[in-house]
């Protein structure tokens, strides 16, 4: 059998749709995390405080150079970053369509291949089975012993498996980085128009 070529026309809209997806999912979601994360900051001053602290820390062990390598060693502003991912998802409902039969474990039950399936993320992040006190903000959750305790599906920031977040890894860089740049210079603080507890619009739910 001789081998089957996509047309030039077509391989360049697949590229431009897979570019346009990844920029969709990096800048959207991580300007939304910024935003989540800062007013999350604003009402926990202390966590706000820690953040800076560790910034000072990390920028001055490599010589004031924000450097990748200076990025990667903030893990606590790592953990501030999912655990507003947890608290306020992007995404609140993931969607996948079974690609074959599946027999949930334990019942009578069975996902038919084509089905539609509707995660709820934002439900799984407000479990209180899963997540003490799920209200409250608390970036400990995230610290690696933490995470070990908990089953891994049970946070989905990113969502999971082959169809996770395309823009995952280039939203989180963009998200630190607007981080750490805002953290350095800026204190953030609540105001009389802080909406406290955050009320979301539902005009898209």
């Amino acid at each position: 059998m001789g081998r089957k070529f996509f047309s030039e026309p077509q391989i360049v809209e697949d590229v431009a749709v897979q570019a346009f997806l990844f920029f969709l999912a990096g800048f959207e979601t991580s300007s939304t995390t910024m935003t989540f994360a800062l007013y999350e900051l604003a009402l926990n001053t202390e966590i706000q405080d820690k953040a800076r602290n560790e910034i000072s820390e990390v920028l001055e062990k490599h010589n004031g150079e924000f450097t990748y390598e200076a990025m990667m060693d903030m893990k606590y502003l790592d953990c501030i970053i999912n655990e507003t991912l947890r608290k306020h998802p992007p995404v609140t409902v993931l969607m996948r369509v079974a690609a074959e039969d599946y027999s949930v474990p334990g019942t009578d039950k069975v996902v038919e291949k084509g089905q539609r399936i509707f995660i709820p993320a934002y439900s799984i992040h407000h479990d209180p089975d899963i997540y003490h006190e799920p209200e409250v903000f608390d970036p400990r959750r995230f610290e690696a012993e933490e995470v070990k305790k908990r089953h891994p599906m049970s946070f989905l920031g990113f969502g999971d498996g082959p169809r996770n977040c395309i823009g995952a890894r280039f939203g989180q860089m963009q998200t630190r980085i607007g981080l750490v740049t805002l953290l350095k210079s800026y204190r953030f603080t609540k105001c009389s128009d802080t909406p406290i507890p955050m009320k979301y619009s539902k005009l898209f739910i």
